[in-house]
């Protein structure tokens, strides 16, 4: 390798004047026999600290194929006596003589030559001198002249595979409407980079880039100055995005330059910064409503959002990466509006965008914030979700939403974007049957950044017979990547509950994971492998009732006995697991013990009393919340996810609205 001592030039270059090419058997560096010592580089990833970095081997050869030696590992240690070096084969002879004796040809010249016989191929290697590599001899290494035209042609069977368990087998685009495959294939096919440099290197990009500075520039957003004494500027980035069409095309390529707002002094560069987003249960609502109501689903795009809130404090920014060279060295830019990364830019500008709609008589949700709805007399209703700078339309008005685009439209740059497709990082297909959501790229994503593209996938999330818990003798593993893992699984978690229970035994040993914890992250991931394009399904139903199963594994953690609980809202009736808890809410004698649900226990007693509320007991294997409360066999657990009518494969979804 190159190093800083040698003016980064490797050793090869620096003693044999000419840097080696392609495979070892065309370049200029000795020639290694058969049978020689070879140590073999051991990498971070698969040594200790204080285990040897090589491993000592027997040279093989030379790989055909790539700049590559192949050498083996004994299980016991051999010692090869050689007090005069090996001499190297002669270059010219190297050159000449040295060739691969199994080689492609093209098919035609198969068909027409004759093809020699097995044993002609061995009487070929068998006129080979055989030497004893082990003796102590300094003779040098004859190897005769082979007859090219004599050596047979090596055809390879079959396909060959990099892993046993390609991707391809569980990702298909079988069942989509066209459309939909085109918006899916182009979310595969697309690259984003990782910095200014990358992006410079492609014009869409490089473009994206000039318009991002253009729009800042243009907008008032910075003066540049000088930096004055006592201050320090924030810096700043560039984070690429890519905005998509209702078709599925790419609408354009997004530019964002963000300040790293983690270097603010509370009370000197910002004072509030609460600012709401949407709520993921919102989102499944109204998507549930647009379903049986018949209601449009349209997305808006609000083109840099954060330029449009005012700044209030007195904030420096370093120059964006990538202009440096055009500014003076100690020049900065003073901020006169906010900016993406700034504490303070979120609150800014959702303040600016709730005074606009509700200027319009559109009136905020007390639930959730980022909720505006608008009623008309005759009884239509328009709905609008803001997440940042993407926006949800929905609802029966259509007149009342066309006035609500094009009020926006004159207040902030907007962009109709269609149908809803692509948001909050969730894929949305709709037919006449419903509204699948789905994450399937964003499983894809996880599955390359971890390379288990190739591993091999499994039935069930978690372990049925295997229970998690705190082990003294167990090895720590590091913490940041198994934190960011469960985040990543935490927030698949909302399109995919069948690995609620899962994710959730898994994120409760963030403060010290080992490496049985981060087995289990793995195993969501293989499950993941197999089901990459599962998700909710919202069905169209004319049955408005509400049916509700309750569960709990009762004293299931085995480190301080919790209990975990969840539900599952369908239609129908309420269901609950227990015998004890609708005893108690039936029977007001079983409640001396339970004053610590007396609240609770009384407005559910008044719905039972009512009729509102119908409780029945449901018996374990029927219970369809067993799949959210505890890890379960693969029988078990693909019986209780058919039960649940919302979860369907999204390649099942045939046609489009």
């Amino acid at each position: 390798m190159p190093s800083r001592v040698l003016t980064f030039q490797s050793p090869c270059q620096l003693l044999l004047k000419k840097f080696p090419h392609t495979r070892a058997t065309s370049s200029d560096l000795p020639l290694k026999v058969f049978g020689c010592t070879a140590f073999v580089h051991v990498y971070p990833q698969n040594r200790s600290k204080f285990a040897p970095r090589a491993n000592k081997c027997i040279f093989l050869g030379y790989s055909p194929t790539q700049k590559a030696s192949l050498a083996t590992n004994v299980p016991s240690p051999v010692t090869i006596q050689s007090p005069t070096p090996i001499q190297p084969i002669a270059p010219q002879l190297a050159n000449e003589n040295l060739q691969v004796y199994i080689r492609r040809r093209k098919r035609h010249e198969l068909e027409h030559g004759s093809q020699p016989t097995c044993g002609q191929y061995i009487d070929s290697i068998s006129s080979l001198p055989e030497e004893n590599i082990g003796e102590d001899k300094a003779g040098e290494v004859s190897i005769p002249s082979i007859d090219d035209s004599t050596l047979p042609i090596a055809l390879r069977k079959g396909v060959r595979r990099c892993t046993d368990h390609p991707i391809g087998n569980y990702v298909t685009y079988e069942g989509l409407s066209p459309s939909y495959r085109a918006f899916a294939t182009s979310l595969d096919d697309t690259q984003v980079p990782n910095t200014i440099q990358e992006a410079f290197k492609i014009s869409e990009w490089k473009k994206a880039v000039q318009d991002e500075i253009d729009a800042l520039e243009k907008n008032g957003t910075w003066t540049i100055t000088d930096l004055p004494v006592g201050k320090r500027p924030v810096g700043c980035k560039w984070i690429f995005t890519i905005k998509y069409k209702a078709d599925g095309s790419v609408e354009r390529f997004k530019a964002r330059l963000v300040a790293r707002g983690f270097t603010q002094s509370y009370g000197i560069d910002y004072q509030e910064t609460f600012a709401p987003v949407a709520k993921l249960n919102t989102i499944r609502i109204l998507l549930s409503l647009a379903v049986n109501q018949d209601w449009c689903l349209q997305q808006l795009d609000i083109k840099n959002v954060f330029l449009n809130g005012d700044l209030e404090e007195e904030v420096y920014m370093e120059i964006p990466p990538g202009f440096e060279e055009s500014k003076a060295k100690n020049q900065v830019c003073k901020l006169q509006k906010s900016l993406y990364g700034l504490k303070q830019s979120p609150r800014a500008w959702f303040d600016r965008f709730t005074k606009a709609v509700l200027k319009l008589g559109y009136k905020q949700g007390q639930a959730d914030h980022t909720l505006f709805v608008k009623k008309s007399h005759a009884g239509k209703m328009a709905i609008l979700i803001v997440y940042v700078d993407d926006i949800i339309l929905s609802g029966n008005d259509m007149e009342e939403l066309q006035n609500l685009k094009k009020y926006l439209s004159e207040e902030f740059e907007v962009k109709d974007l269609g149908n809803l497709k692509y948001f909050f990082g969730m894929e949305v297909a709709r037919s006449r049957k419903g509204i699948v959501v789905s994450q399937r790229k964003y499983i894809l994503d996880l599955l390359k950044e971890t390379g288990m593209l190739g591993c091999k996938p499994i039935d069930t999330p978690m372990d049925s017979q295997k229970k998690l818990g705190i082990e003294k003798e167990s090895t720590p593993v590091d913490r940041g990547r198994y934190q960011r893992l469960v985040g990543h699984l935490i927030y698949l978690s909302h399109t995919r509950p069948d690995i609620g229970f899962a994710v959730s035994a898994v994120s409760q040993f963030m403060h010290s994971p080992t490496e049985e914890h981060m087995e289990a992250v793995y195993r969501i991931l293989r499950y993941l492998k197999m089901t990459p394009g599962k998700g909710l399904f919202f069905r169209k139903t004319e049955n408005r009732d509400t049916e509700v199963y309750s569960d709990a594994n009762w004293a299931g953690n085995i480190i301080d006995r919790r209990s975990t609980s969840d539900t599952v809202l369908l239609s129908g009736e309420i269901l609950l697991p227990g015998g004890a808890a609708i005893s108690i809410a039936k029977n007001p004698v079983h409640h001396d013990r339970t004053k610590h649900v007396e609240i609770d226990r009384h407005f559910i007693t008044e719905k039972v009393t009512n009729e509102m509320v119908k409780l029945n007991y449901v018996p374990t294997k029927h219970q369809t919340a067993d799949i959210l409360t505890k890890a379960l066999p693969r029988p078990n657990f693909e019986d209780l996810t058919c039960k649940l009518d919302y979860m369907i494969y999204i390649l099942q979804l045939e046609g489009e609205c």
